[in-house]
């Protein structure tokens, strides 16, 4: 049973924050708690407005949201972890060795293949890359 779950990417402001709040709706109603945190966190920051936008249009309100660093407690105390792309997992490994088994790609059950990084970019990236999230995410369910 997985009672704690770490969203991790880069900046802690796009990627991890749609996972999170989509994992959170997904899961609602359910003792599970759902966290994100970056590896170059912008820390304090709140979620992208485009990112805040696309849940918002779906009814998620992500506003609360404000940027962590990724520490290795919060790995070692999660239990399960999943990152946007390989080289996330490859940093957790380095930083907290002993979750090694605990890490896994959002994608793991569909392609195993990475979650671009929009930071930065348009309207239209941000909406290809939520829509690979909010599948990647709908594969975990059935294991939660």
């Amino acid at each position: 049973m997985f009672n704690r779950i770490l969203i991790v990417c880069v900046g802690n402001v796009c990627r991890s924050p749609i996972a999170e709040f989509l994992l959170r709706d997904r899961l609602a109603g359910r003792s599970v708690q759902v966290t994100s945190a970056g590896f170059g966190a912008l820390v304090g920051h709140p979620a992208d407005r485009h990112a805040t936008a696309l849940l918002h249009e779906r009814g998620i309100d992500a506003s609360t949201h404000r940027a962590r660093q990724v520490e290795p407690a919060m790995l070692r105390d999660a239990d399960l972890v999943l990152a946007m792309e390989r080289r996330h997992v490859h940093a957790a490994a380095r930083l907290a060795p002993e979750a090694s088994g605990k890490l896994f790609l959002l994608r793991r059950w569909l392609d195993a293949g990475d979650v671009p990084d929009p930071y930065l970019q348009s309207r239209q990236a941000f909406e290809h890359v939520y829509t690979l999230i909010e599948r990647g995410v709908a594969s975990w369910l059935r294991y939660l």
